[in-house]
């Protein structure tokens, strides 16, 4: 079966999902506090996910991502990572991985592992327990440091996901990178985008350019290049005094849509081909309006991915929020 390629040659393989638009955190750079979540029947059911993405991996998708909202606050979400496991059993996936915000895995990191989850990523943006509670609403700090102990502890390679937040923790830059590197965690730095209408924040107040939040690390470490990569938009530095690694996402001050190879799948059915871009494609019709054909599921699959732009228009530069979309993060699974 002919491969996903996009037209401007660029070979789908990495395939996110959002599993549910909610979340036991109301973060105040991805949701408002209070949110109207989707009403049930509208999201995709467990077996609908296992046919879609299976379709994807079918089709050259090789990494699949798991999101939310919180993907572990999902009824019975390990069902859909057991099945899952038999793409990587036959050699077709090569990663199934999630994003979380940490809340759950005390609970749910050996049974992530027997489901062959070897790397999990976790949004942290800060180590004070106030500060943690203020940026996350309803969130405690202390169940997700437990969260972490637990994937280590399982086996998982775990790496922190920070935004950066002007004036909010940019005091804690060496703090957080020296912490991780007594637990051998990498940290990865992202600027906040333009994502939704979370109220009385201030975007434009909040960004943090990495290039800066770079140099600042460039006067206490010796920074190194590194070539590789995960599959994701980040790049990647080693701090040579540490031995570990940093990556930045920088979606604002210098994109990464020349080497996009991922698209993204709401929690309704809904395929993002970007980002940064309102243009979407709804998959859920296919799926329920022919129960017992792939084919025009993969159709529309391919028709999507025909559409796919060749980049966003996140821009700060001009003092206000161009390129702004208008649904929120935990909609589109970040």
């Amino acid at each position: 079966m002919d491969k996903l390629i996009d037209p401007f040659a660029r070979p789908i393989s990495y395939l996110r999902v959002s599993v549910t638009d909610r979340c036991d955190f109301r973060c105040v750079y991805c949701m408002s506090e209070n949110m109207t979540f989707l009403p049930k029947k509208e999201l995709l059911t467990l077996e609908e996910l296992d046919r879609l993405c299976s379709t994807f991996v079918g089709l050259g998708v090789e990494k699949l991502r798991i999101t939310g909202g919180e993907p572990l606050v999902r009824r019975e979400i390990m069902t859909f990572f057991n099945a899952m496991t038999r793409h990587l059993d036959s050699g077709a996936l090569k990663e199934l991985t999630l994003t979380t915000n940490g809340s759950q895995l005390e609970k749910f990191a050996q049974p992530l592992w027997d489901a062959g989850v070897r790397r999990v990523n976790i949004s942290l943006d800060t180590l004070d327990e106030q500060k943690f509670a203020d940026i996350t609403r309803w969130g405690r700090l202390p169940q997700v440091l437990r969260g972490i102990d637990a994937a280590q502890a399982a086996g998982m390679r775990v790496k922190l996901n920070a935004v950066a937040l002007k004036g909010f923790n940019e005091p804690e830059l060496f703090s957080m990178t020296e912490w991780c590197a007594k637990r051998d965690i990498d940290l990865t730095w992202i600027e906040v985008m333009p994502m939704g209408d979370i109220g009385n924040e201030d975007r434009l107040g909040q960004y943090w350019k990495l290039t800066d939040l770079r140099d600042r690390l460039a006067e206490q470490y010796t920074l190194t290049d590194l070539p590789e990569s995960t599959g994701g938009p980040a790049r990647y530095v080693r701090l040579e005094e540490t031995g570990q690694k940093v990556g930045f996402i920088t979606p604002l001050s210098h994109n990464f849509c020349e080497s996009c190879n991922r698209v993204r799948l709401t929690c309704t059915g809904d395929l993002f081909m970007c980002l940064g871009q309102e243009d979407r494609a709804d998959l859920r019709s296919a799926l329920r309006n022919h129960p017992d054909s792939d084919a025009p599921l993969e159709q529309a699959i391919r028709k999507a991915i025909s559409m796919k732009p060749e980049g966003h228009d996140f821009d700060y530069s001009r003092q206000s929020v161009d390129g702004r979309v208008s649904r929120h993060m935990s909609h589109t699974g970040g």
